[in-house]
């Protein structure tokens, strides 16, 4: 489990089916056998070397999530899982990605920038304005929904600390919506 509070950005050395990422904070005290948060998505971590960290990829993540589209050199939001001591800060993050989403629109505004999403409507129905969602593992604020897309505000701390600052119109991204939306449909007779 997650808070959707990054704590570090990485960098990815190698990607494949054996993914290796630069981590300097992370990956100290990480040891095999560890969920890391990759972009948010939850990662066993299988050898730490120094201030590297390697995880095994399986064909499902690399299908459903945005882990196949990155390269050496691009940067990776990385966070360690919570602990009962821990401030839960963001919201409930699993580390389940439940879709690739695909930024529509970057604009900046004031000292940030808005980023509107476009997801597919079996994902969208989870998707409420003021509500959680999760991007590239970063928990986020919905602040406007309409057809098939949703908007978020990045303030500068976001846009510096996450790879989001890097997002442009037509990248993938990984959407992990709230699991409590999911879990009431299934429990009132939806069909998820």
């Amino acid at each position: 489990m997650f808070t959707g509070i990054v704590e570090e950005r990485g960098t990815v050395v190698d990607r494949g089916f054996r993914f290796v990422v630069a981590a300097p904070k992370v990956a100290r005290g990480s040891v095999p056998g560890d969920s890391i948060a990759v972009n948010g998505v939850c990662l066993t971590v299988v050898a730490q070397e120094g201030d590297r960290l390697s995880f095994d990829l399986s064909p499902e993540t690399l299908n459903r999530t945005s882990l196949a589209e990155v390269a050496p050199g691009d940067p990776v939001n990385l966070e360690r899982p919570v602990t009962l001591l821990t401030r839960l800060g963001g919201h409930l993050v699993q580390g389940h990605v439940d879709c690739r989403g695909i930024v529509a629109t970057v604009a900046e505004e004031g000292n940030g920038r808005t980023m509107e999403i476009d997801v597919s409507p079996d994902v969208a129905r989870y998707v409420v304005e003021k509500g959680s969602i999760s991007i590239d593992g970063v928990s986020l604020t919905v602040t406007s929904t309409r057809d098939g897309r949703f908007g978020v505000a990045l303030i500068p701390f976001t846009l510096e600390a996450t790879n989001l600052g890097t997002k442009q119109r037509g990248d993938h991204v990984n959407i992990e919506v709230d699991v409590i939306a999911k879990y009431v449909e299934r429990l009132i007779g939806g069909t998820r």
